[in-house]
């Protein structure tokens, strides 16, 4: 058995949230996040919302879609609007699943499994990250028909990661994501300030066989491997059947070296301006590396995703699906299961509203001809 991350029983009350219920009914993603911001202790929200640096990127990622506007077609019959897709074959309702985000015991008791049964009830898939707080056993176990993707950083141990990509295939995972922009953290200013300091609180469990577990503190093994290069691509292809999607990809020659390298998919994004800040807004580069594939693989997108909206526009412009990343979070801290259950089924709503009112039946109508740059 590999490494999994869970919360210990010493984490601070500084970082258990307290979660009241709310007095109204919440009406869009934005009111989830207001709801967290309001519970949640202060380091923890931070520890979610920050960003790089200035927070520059995590921000535009937001503005970056109010900057293209929508052309809508109308006296078209939308009495039948089908918001399904597929991705990599397997259907799901609606263009919109779940990135990897690290440490959902954070938010609520049950974390990654009360995320894993929404996704699974929402009929969306869900990418679980490495540092998923909750066994993978239980997180595949506490939702069995759901559609799960498995986010990996590669660790420096080749043979723990091969072990680890072994179990999780064994364990029915569809995919494995290989997110490629953390060779080092990004500079979190908010955490430093805070003084957060997760490894203390946060521990590594090393399950070589049910009956032997021993922990250190988190990172002390450095799980990141920070020499992880494109030639490395064809040792991951040989120790699993399962199809690759490189997560972090925002430019045309990295897209082609994509493609160069048979992966299966690009998820574009920025981490959620966690990283490098500065760098361009996910909807910003997605239209370069669609256009650098040329077909020959899906493209997703991540990161400032808010509206039904924000959803078409991805899709117009060549995005295959969307993942929601701290949206999914702000769900968790509101209701956990339920409240993740409540947020999808908002922007799934939103975003059949968008096609009904741009003149689309279906996902396969949206396209580039539905949107404008604006010149603000």
């Amino acid at each position: 058995m590999l490494p999994y991350f869970f919360l210990s029983k010493q984490l601070p009350d500084a970082l258990i949230p307290t979660i009241p219920g709310p007095e109204m009914p919440l009406a869009c993603l934005t009111d989830f996040q207001a709801f967290a911001r309001e519970r949640l202790p202060k380091s923890t929200w931070d520890f979610i919302e920050g960003g790089a640096d200035d927070s520059f990127t995590r921000d535009d990622n937001i503005a970056a879609f109010k900057r293209i506007r929508l052309r809508p077609r109308y006296l078209k019959n939308v009495v039948n609007v089908d918001t399904r897709t597929t991705i990599q074959g397997e259907e799901i309702t609606a263009p919109i699943c779940i990135s990897p985000t690290g440490f959902h015991c954070l938010v609520w008791p049950d974390g990654e499994m009360s995320t894993a049964r929404a996704a699974q009830a929402a009929g969306v898939c869900y990418i679980t990250s490495t540092f998923a707080t909750c066994a993978l056993e239980d997180i595949a176990a506490t939702a069995p028909r759901g559609l799960r993707w498995f986010q990996l950083y590669v660790h420096p141990d080749r043979q723990l990661s091969k072990q680890l990509v072994q179990r999780v295939e064994s364990l029915g995972f569809k995919a494995l994501v290989i997110t490629v922009d953390v060779p080092k953290l990004g500079n979190r200013r908010h955490d430093i300030r805070n003084q957060l300091d997760l490894k203390l609180n946060l521990l590594l469990k090393d399950l070589h066989s049910p009956k032997e577990r021993t922990s250190m503190p988190y990172f002390q093994m450095s799980p990141i491997d920070s020499s992880i290069c494109w030639n490395d691509l064809s040792w991951l292809q040989s120790i699993t059947r399962l199809p690759i999607i490189l997560k972090g990809i925002l430019t045309k020659e990295d897209a082609e070296l994509a493609m160069k390298h048979n992966v299966h998919g690009i998820i574009v994004s920025n981490h959620g301006g966690r990283q490098l800040d500065d760098v361009l807004a996910s909807i910003d580069a997605l239209a370069e590396v669609v256009a650098a594939v040329k077909g020959t693989m899906e493209v997703y997108l991540d990161g400032g995703i808010r509206t039904g909206n924000d959803v078409l526009k991805a899709l117009a412009l060549g995005a295959k699906c969307v993942f929601l990343g701290r949206p999914i979070l702000w769900g968790l801290a509101y209701k956990g299961e339920d409240g993740v259950k409540e947020l999808l089924n908002i922007i799934k709503n939103e975003f059949h509203t968008s096609m009904a009112l741009t003149g689309c039946q279906s996902v396969a109508e949206i396209n580039q001809d539905m949107i404008q740059f604006s010149r603000l």
